[in-house]
């Protein structure tokens, strides 16, 4: 219960006083419910309906009138009067489910901004140990648990209201007949238990599931060129086919627990109805109208205790997605970056480098338990020059992008920013300066135009035809029927390789950084526009910063500084020239395979 009562409580700060407001008109409803009750029987009972000449109770005597009316006159006073409470509860009752629904969506949205906010301040580390499709089951599956659970917990507590109304004014009617359903609804709660624990069980495999299929839905889209060109369809329709199988026996499973459990409410309640009204003949001497308010409160407080008891088993089938939201939460923000670095820009403006940044005996690692991904790194990004970073497949080369960029804490040494550490603001003015432009394209499935706003929002089309024609896509660009407003698709998939990362290049220089990062960006390109791109980081040379992790050499034959790493260290550092001729070099044998077409990977 306690992932529950976590987020009951922010409910309750999200909410204040409404919440308060909402119960006391669901106690209201309840005493109007209740009165109800109260003034049915004893009224009929003042007709002669019921057939009885006992004295009336005290809170009634006032109406003694409506027995000297006729009975079709009393009766429609008694009558109308019921109805106009009814009317009044289910009025308010209405009134305050609108007031639940509004209150319930606002809370979802609420905890979704929250849990979306926590996630972007979240350092990269914390993105590296996350798979992909469980932060987006916690921010759709999960989050609908969370409406879910809350929910019905406000429904608990309602149900507890109204019972205890009704309870109180059951025991003033009769108090053996009442302490009686009391005692048996205590007892079946007991015995229930059970029920409980199960709901929670399947709920917890609920979740699993939920993840494991969001899991593999984005692996399979994701790789479904693989999976055609490979012919594994029969591999995935396995998986999917064990999926299904797995998921019915679990709703099957969960609906078991549920039919059970009405089962076993409705059974107890026949049985304790037959109990109930052999004992109140027998043993309380019960007749006419007594009966009736054995009847009334039996029919009151019975589906009290069963809508408790649903309430209970739906909360625990929440508890597990809960707990992993909440969980979620509290990782996202131990691993909060400095200064607001998430979110909000606060007060860092771009900053031009001065002196250059710099790793000071830099070693870092992922984990504890492995082994260094780098390790006693000694290097400078001077300012205004083109440094180029090589190296085998897993050397360390896209790590070390990371650490200059703020992305990742060594965890020995020191990162500087024109002989500053770099902390807090000063991550973010680096981050101000800087366009990134990653070996795997993001575009979402939307417009050109759409896509490149999402750097700079204020851009104009001739900001836009600038930036496309640096990165050599503008000619593509204009060929496509609607021109910036040509639909990409997912992930740019109308899009070639080559054309997606000229694209996100575009969207790199629209932002007119000050330092410019590309991982692998001409690696897709053909020769012709791998030399427009060659032509375009030419004409930024000493207007801005360049750093070029590369895998085809090639592209950095002018590059002012290369840095040869591996397996963690580096081995190499100096110019283009220079490390060709260092025979004996791993640069030099770099380019001996690919001067002879021999894939080099060069991926780190």
């Amino acid at each position: 219960m306690e992932p529950v009562l976590y987020f009951t409580r922010q409910l309750h700060h999200y909410a204040g006083k409404i919440l308060y407001v909402n119960l006391m008109g669901m106690a209201l409803v309840s005493l109007l419910d209740g009165i109800g009750m109260l003034l049915l029987i004893p009224l009929l009972n003042l007709t002669g309906i019921l057939g009885q000449e006992s004295g009336l109770p005290s809170y009634i005597r006032g109406l003694d009138f409506l027995a000297e009316l006729p009975l079709s006159s009393g009766l429609l006073i008694i009558l109308g009067s019921y109805m106009v409470l009814v009317t009044g509860q289910i009025l308010i009752q209405r009134n305050l489910s609108m007031r639940d629904s509004r209150l319930n969506t606002g809370f979802l949205n609420h905890v979704r901004l929250e849990t979306y906010r926590v996630l972007l301040k979240a350092n990269w580390a914390f993105f590296i140990r996350k798979r992909k499709s469980d932060l987006i089951t916690s921010m759709t599956e999960e989050l609908g648990y969370v409406s879910n659970g809350t929910y019905t917990f406000l429904q608990f507590l309602t149900s507890l209201v109204f019972t205890v109304i009704q309870i109180g004014i059951a025991f003033w009617l009769s108090a053996k007949l009442t302490l009686f359903v009391l005692i048996c609804g205590l007892a079946l709660a007991f015995f229930s238990r059970t029920f409980i624990r199960k709901s929670r069980h399947h709920g917890g495999r609920m979740s699993e599931l939920a993840r494991s299929y969001m899991g593999g839905m984005s692996d399979h889209f994701n790789g479904i060129k693989d999976i055609k060109s490979n012919r594994l369809e029969g591999t995935q329709e396995a998986w999917m086919r064990n999926w299904c199988k797995q998921m019915g026996e679990e709703r099957e499973a969960q609906a078991r627990v549920k039919l059970d459990s009405q089962l076993f409410y409705k059974l107890s309640a026949a049985m304790l109805l037959v109990f109930f009204l052999y004992g109140s003949v027998m043993l309380f001497h019960s007749e006419g109208q007594s009966l009736l308010v054995v009847m009334l409160i039996f029919s009151r407080l019975w589906p009290r205790f069963t809508g408790i008891q649903s309430n209970l088993e739906s909360m625990a089938a929440s508890i597990p997605a809960l707990k992993s939201l909440r969980e979620l939460q509290r990782e996202a923000r131990e691993a909060e970056e400095q200064n607001g670095t998430g979110t909000e820009k606060g007060n860092a403006v771009p900053i031009p480098l001065q002196t250059g940044l710099e790793c000071r005996n830099v070693s870092f690692r992922y984990s504890r338990e492995g082994g260094y991904a780098l390790k006693d790194i000694q290097v400078r990004i001077r300012p205004h020059e083109m440094t180029a970073i090589v190296g085998r497949s897993g050397a360390g080369k896209s790590t070390l992008v990371d650490l200059l960029m703020g992305m990742l804490e060594p965890e020995s040494g020191e990162v500087t920013m024109d002989g500053q550490k770099l902390t807090g603001e000063r991550i973010l003015s680096l981050r101000q300066s800087m366009s990134y432009v990653p070996q795997d394209p993001f575009l979402f499935n939307g417009t050109i135009r759409e896509n490149l706003r999402m750097m700079l929002p204020e851009a104009d089309e001739e900001q836009m035809w600038e930036a496309l024609g640096q990165s050599a896509a503008a000619d593509f660009v204009r060929k496509l029927p609607q021109g910036l407003d040509t639909v990409i698709g997912d992930r740019g998939i109308r899009l070639s390789g080559g054309e997606r990362q000229r694209l996100v290049l575009a969207r790199a220089l629209l932002r007119q950084p000050l330092i410019l990062v590309l991982d692998e960006a001409t690696s897709a390109l053909d020769t012709e526009n791998e030399t427009k791109i060659q032509q375009v980081l030419e004409s930024l040379k000493g207007r801005l910063t360049l750093i070029v992790i590369a895998h085809r050499l090639s592209t950095i034959r002018s590059a002012d500084q290369v840095i040869v790493l591996d397996q963690g260290r580096v081995v190499q550092q100096g110019g283009y020239l220079q490390l060709a001729e260092e025979q004996a070099g791993l640069f030099s044998r770099m380019l001996g395979k690919q001067a002879k077409d021999t894939p080099v990977a060069a991926i780190g």
